[in-house]
């Protein structure tokens, strides 16, 4: 059984979309691109790594393929050669139009796909960015581990790591620490249904 590991830059405010670049991803007219960079020290860097481990598999949105197809190929180094390496499996309605492989689509349900593809065992499943297939994974109860590089900075609109649409849901943690430029790395697992209560009478 394979472990699936999100892994997010998140802004204080949750938004996920364009940490690399100001062209990584500009849908739905977002222009603050690049948020991730100033921040991004070896500390940061060293966490990724291990976060990723030294043999690991993709799972992706379309979106993100497509982001980092474009990128990596062009790109040299150890990061590079391991991204380009690894198998990706993607969730897609254009199968026929994947081309930086080695590739495979997750086919029409999805949920369903990456359960094929985790209990067929192999190396770690990371998932990058992705913000419609991360609560899914969440949602139905395929996600391991959820690591969050939280960026001190506040950007107000884009996509978020978790859809208003998905059912609440609780993360226990499990390890956090500060990088020199800011970034908290924070990593949690699943812990079911979000629990409630009161404060009413707890507090004099």
């Amino acid at each position: 059984m394979r472990t699936i590991r999100i892994i997010e830059h998140i802004s204080l405010d949750g938004v996920i979309q364009g940490p690399g670049g100001p062209e990584e991803d500009r849908s739905n007219g977002f222009n603050h691109g690049g948020w991730g960079f100033p921040e991004h020290d070896d500390a940061v860097g060293a966490a990724i790594v291990g976060a990723q481990g030294q043999g690991f598999d993709l799972l992706l949105g379309r979106k993100t393929y497509d982001i980092f197809a474009g990128y990596w190929l062009k790109q040299a180094g150890p990061m590079a050669d391991s991204l380009n390496g690894a198998g990706k499996f993607v969730a897609t309605h254009r199968p026929e139009s994947l081309d930086w492989g080695p590739v495979e689509s997750l086919g029409a349900d999805i949920a369903a796909g990456v359960r094929k593809v985790k209990e067929a065992g192999g190396p770690d499943l990371i998932v990058w960015g992705s913000s419609t297939l991360t609560p899914l994974l969440i949602a139905e109860g395929l996600a391991d581990e959820v690591v969050l590089l939280v960026f001190p900075v506040l950007i107000g609109r884009g996509k978020r790591i978790y859809s208003d649409l998905a059912p609440p849901s609780g993360l226990k943690l499990v390890s956090t620490r500060p990088a020199p430029s800011g970034v908290i790395i924070s990593t949690y697992t699943p812990a079911g249904a979000m629990r409630t209560g009161s404060f009413q009478g707890r507090i004099q």
